[in-house]
């Protein structure tokens, strides 16, 4: 029911914005939960066993989450007789509310959700659940100050590490875009301390690259990487251009995907974190392993061809190639 819908995306949309513009931690948590309520039905809106369960898996983790961001704040009110967002200064709250956040949003060693449940959704509540679930806890990360540095870090450190190692043994697309979800907010939590504006750089290049990698799955109607070999006769042209978008995820030079890394472990040895910056790069190849492998199975190998499979390509919808051209051209050449 297209009215069912807007009410649902109306939510997703009011949750995210109260949190974004509260400065009290009731209506902050109120916010996240209305965006969780909204985004359930969207989760099982195909009742399949496998989206249900998936469905269940998230509705638990973001119910941990916000349960105990709730516990967190009233303790912090109580410690310290104040609501306000900006003013946390006792540690025991402020490392349970950056933990609550860290399994909102999926961060290692609390990922452990995320893979599974995105692998249970269709490709476009996938997308959603990859940006813009992403933004109300980053709202709220980006607000509290003087966390300990040592709890980011070994966050964002854990985060690019289990991101690079958990996709290169995945051959479910869906699971291989979880890791690399992963991954990158690893990279933005390493960097939050240092310069918050460079997080939002990250998460804004991470959002068009994403947001182009989903569509390009989506057109060509493959959930895993055995699918992608004969993506050439569905779109042969979105093929060839498909590597470029997974280097640019996967951060190489000439593309978009490069400038986020680029600053961040510039900025990291302007820290003086020369071995953190080293440790963050080297765990970047390992993303930029799985990246290969797609690209290398999707355009660099020939798959058994049939004269009949050749032609979908023709039929492809305007209102899905519009928006792809344009997140495609960005994630390749924005740099």
């Amino acid at each position: 029911n297209p009215y069912i819908l807007a009410t649902l995306l109306f939510g997703l949309g009011l949750g995210t914005t109260i949190t974004f513009a509260s400065s009290h931690w009731l209506l902050a948590w109120m916010g996240l939960e209305i965006n969780t309520l909204a985004i359930i039905p969207l989760m099982a809106q195909h009742h399949h066993p496998r989206a249900v369960e998936a469905t269940t898996k998230y509705f638990l983790t973001q119910a941990t989450a916000a349960a105990m961001l709730l516990f967190a704040s009233t303790t912090n009110a109580w410690l310290t007789g104040q609501w306000d967002i900006q003013q946390m200064s006792h540690p025991f709250p402020l490392t349970l509310i950056t933990l609550a956040l860290a399994l909102k949003i999926g961060l290692a060693p609390m990922h452990t959700w995320l893979p599974e449940v995105l692998q249970g959704l269709d490709l476009t509540t996938g997308l959603v659940l990859s940006t813009w679930q992403k933004l109300a806890p980053f709202a709220l990360l980006l607000q509290i100050q003087n966390v300990n540095p040592t709890i980011l870090i070994t966050l964002g450190l854990a985060s690019t590490l289990v991101g690079g190692w958990g996709g290169l043994n995945q051959t479910q697309l869906r699971k291989v875009l979880a890791y690399s979800s992963i991954a990158h907010l690893g990279w933005m939590i390493l960097i939050l301390q240092y310069s918050p504006s460079l997080t939002l750089l990250a998460l804004l290049t991470y959002f068009v690259m994403t947001f182009s990698t989903f569509l390009v799955f989506k057109l060509n109607k493959s959930t895993s990487i055995n699918a992608l070999a004969i993506s050439w006769t569905k779109a042969p042209i979105l093929t060839s251009l498909t590597p470029l978008v997974l280097l640019s995820l996967g951060g190489l030079p000439p593309l978009t995907g490069f400038m986020p890394k680029w600053l961040i472990l510039q900025e990291l040895a302007k820290q003086d974190l020369a071995p953190l910056a080293t440790l963050a790069a080297l765990s970047a190849l390992l993303s930029l392993y799985f990246y290969l492998r797609i690209s290398y199975a999707m355009t660099l190998t020939m798959s058994p061809n049939n004269l009949t499979g050749v032609t979908p390509w023709r039929f492809s919808s305007p209102q899905l190639t519009l928006p792809l051209a344009i997140a495609t051209t960005a994630t390749i050449s924005l740099l």
